[in-house]
């Protein structure tokens, strides 16, 4: 008993220590999300609304986008504003295809994949030899350009866009429905969610965090600065080529419209909204801002009147979007908690 007293003399313990920390809502919220996503099929089909199903399973391809987007502009300070093109290539790798007999989703896949690589190379290259507002021009440039090469391809229709007219098919499983297309998304985007918070902790992920702060310092260190955002652009646009495959497989039809300048900034505007640096910006924004949409479109013809100021309100929130305010607002809680201890002690 003695010793015991003689440590806790010599370490003595803070007022706040032995109290129990408030629930983080930052870390609950998204957990949250992805359990209630993960219930949602069951209620559809048990309440029969296989409509719901369908606009989430659209929210949950968006948000792997954003993710993917989030990987080049959060850990790369890449802003561009021409991610649309590789979902609208993802996509049409799963229509053109179908068109010409084939159905095996693993082609489709594979398209998808070497030919966003490719592209993002190529584009990636150029686009890196500029920054700031030239790096979101040249990027917005090639997804324009991604447009009318597909715009002039008449025999696979041309501005009217291509049925997809067989579903991607995978060892005889094929995503011919809302909730086999859910099920996919859901599982990629839980994996690739988790993937992006190990990377951002990783060599990698740091080298771009450094090379984002100070770009020159982190060169000096004999870091190939360049090389490094090239890699994370190419996985970016690689990732969203995916999106764009469960997209066409979702909407059953791939059109050039997906490689406008909407669809890019609709993804940043996710990110915003969400929060840019943060693990589940993406996700948040995505759900957040598609939701939105969804009601005001039941509301009235005119809802992008209404969306626009309710966008600018949130970037008006501060830095970090929806995760930066929840996270603001978890350390004033914990920060009163501690203060309300303290006042009980000295009491």
């Amino acid at each position: 008993m003695q010793k015991t007293k003689k440590n806790m003399a010599s370490n003595p313990v803070s007022p706040a220590a032995g109290q129990k920390k408030a629930l983080q809502i930052a870390v609950v919220l998204p957990v949250g999300l992805f359990i209630l996503l993960a219930i949602l099929p069951i209620w559809t089909s048990a309440t029969d609304q296989p409509y719901y199903l369908t606009v989430v399973a659209r929210m949950l391809i968006y948000a792997i986008a954003a993710t993917a987007l989030h990987l080049a502009l959060g850990l790369g300070g890449l802003a561009s504003l021409g991610h649309a093109l590789f979902v609208g290539i993802g996509a049409y790798c799963v229509a053109l295809p179908a068109f010409h007999g084939q159905s095996s989703g693993w082609v489709h896949i594979a398209w998808a994949i070497g030919s966003c690589a490719l592209v993002a190379a190529l584009t990636g290259v150029i686009s890196l030899r500029t920054t700031g507002l030239g790096f979101l021009m040249i990027t917005l440039a090639f997804a324009q350009m991604g447009y009318f090469i597909f715009v002039s391809l008449k025999q696979y229709g041309g501005d009217d866009g291509l049925p997809v007219a067989i579903p991607s098919t995978f060892f005889g499983w094929s995503l011919s429905s809302a909730n086999r297309v859910y099920l996919v998304a859901y599982v990629f985007l839980v994996l690739l969610t988790w993937w992006a918070a190990r990377l951002r902790k990783a060599p990698f992920g740091m080298v771009l965090l450094a090379a984002e702060q100070n770009a020159r310092r982190v060169q000096a260190l004999g870091l190939p600065v360049n090389r490094y955002r090239l890699l994370v652009y190419i996985l970016s646009g690689v990732l969203c080529g995916i999106a764009g495959v469960l997209l066409a497989n979702l909407s059953t039809y791939a059109h050039p419209g997906t490689f406008t300048l909407q669809v890019s900034g609709e993804l940043i505007v996710m990110l915003v909204i969400g929060g840019i640096g943060y693990t589940f910006g993406p996700l948040i924004g995505a759900l957040s801002f598609l939701l939105l949409e969804e009601l005001l479109k039941g509301v009235t013809d005119h809802w992008m009147v209404i969306l626009g100021p309710i966008i600018v309100l949130v970037a008006l929130l501060g830095r970090g979007g929806l995760c930066g305010y929840i996270e603001r607002w978890d350390k004033r809680r914990n920060n009163a908690s501690s203060a309300s201890n303290s006042r009980g002690d000295r009491s």
